[in-house]
C-alpha cells in the first residue's frame, strides 16, 4: 500500500539531506511506526507520501501510484491525521464529517455518518455537539471517521497521541489496532516508544535522514526497544 523507493529529499542550502535513500514498505494490515528525534526525516517522509514536497530522488508510492506524478490519485487512496486535526468548531461532529467527505469528492450517505463516527469511537451524544467543545482525542476520532468514510486504503499518522491523556491514548491505540485488523496499511510517526510497541507490527528508527534500524514488534519488548533506541544515539551509530 505504501512504498518508498530510494526516497531522498535535499533542501537548497542544506549540508545534509533531510531524507537519504529511504526504502520501506507498509503492507495491508500492517502498522509501521517511525521513531526518531526531531529533524531525523520522519515528517519529511509523510509529506513526500502526501505529495506536499517534491522528492530530490526516488519515489513515494501509494497503492502503486507515484505521489509526485499523480498527487490527487495518490491522496484518493490515503487519509492523513496530523498531530492536531483541524475541524470547524461551530459545526457538529456529524456536520464536519459530512462537509469533509463532500469536499474530498467522496460524499457519504447521510445515514452512514453516525455509524462511521461510532465506529471511530466517538460517543453518540457527542456527534450532535459543536466540535469546539471536543477534546483533542474526540477530534482525532472524527479524523478517523473521515478516513473510514473515504474508504482509505492507507493511513498516515503524525504524532497522533501527542497531548492526549493516557486513557485517550489507549483508546486511540485500540482504534489503530482495529483499522489494522480491517486491512488498512498504517504509517505512524511518533516519539512515543511505548505507543510504537503497543501499536506497531514493525518499528523503524530514523536518524540523520536514514532508516537506521528496523524491528519486528514481536521480537523486542519495550525495555529492549528503549535500550536499542538510546544506544543508537549515545554511540553515534546513526551517523
Amino acid at each position: 500500500m505504501l512504498e518508498a523507493r530510494d526516497l531522498s529529499k535535499r533542501y537548497d542550502g542544506a549540508q545534509a539531506p533531510a531524507l537519504d535513500r529511504l526504502n520501506l514498505t507498509v503492507n495491508p494490515g500492517e502498522v509501521f511506526c517511525l521513531l526518531g528525534p526531531n529533524g531525523s526525516g520522519k515528517t519529511t517522509t509523510v509529506n513526500l507520501f502526501l505529495g506536499f514536497l517534491d522528492a530530490t530522488e526516488g519515489q513515494a508510492l501509494v497503492c502503486g501510484i507515484d505521489s509526485a506524478k499523480d498527487p490527487l490519485g495518490a491522496r484518493a487512496k490515503l487519509a492523513y491525521i496530523p498531530e492536531t486535526v483541524m475541524l470547524y468548531g461551530a459545526l457538529t461532529g456529524l456536520e464536519n464529517l459530512a462537509y469533509f467527505t463532500e469536499v474530498s469528492g467522496a460524499p457519504a450517505p447521510p445515514a452512514s455518518l453516525l455509524p462511521l463516527l461510532l465506529a471511530a469511537g466517538l460517543p453518540e451524544e457527542a456527534a450532535t455537539r459543536p466540535v469546539r467543545f471536543y477534546s483533542k482525542g474526540m477530534r482525532q476520532k472524527v479524523g478517523v471517521a473521515i478516513a473510514l468514510a473515504r474508504r482509505a486504503q492507507a493511513l498516515l499518522l503524525d504524532e497522533p497521541t501527542s497531548g492526549l491523556d493516557p486513557l485517550a491514548a489507549n483508546e486511540f491505540a485500540a482504534l489503530v489496532e482495529k483499522l489494522r485488523r480491517d486491512g488498512m496499511a498504517i504509517l505512524m510517526v511518533t516519539h512515543d516508544l511505548f505507543l510504537a510497541k503497543q501499536c506497531g507490527t514493525r518499528i523503524g528508527v530514523m536518524a540523520g535522514g536514514r532508516l537506521a534500524r528496523v524491528f519486528d514488534a514481536g521480537d523486542v519488548d519495550h525495555l529492549g526497544l528503549e535500550r536499542a533506541y538510546l544506544d543508537l544515539f549515545r554511540t553515534g551509530a546513526a551517523a
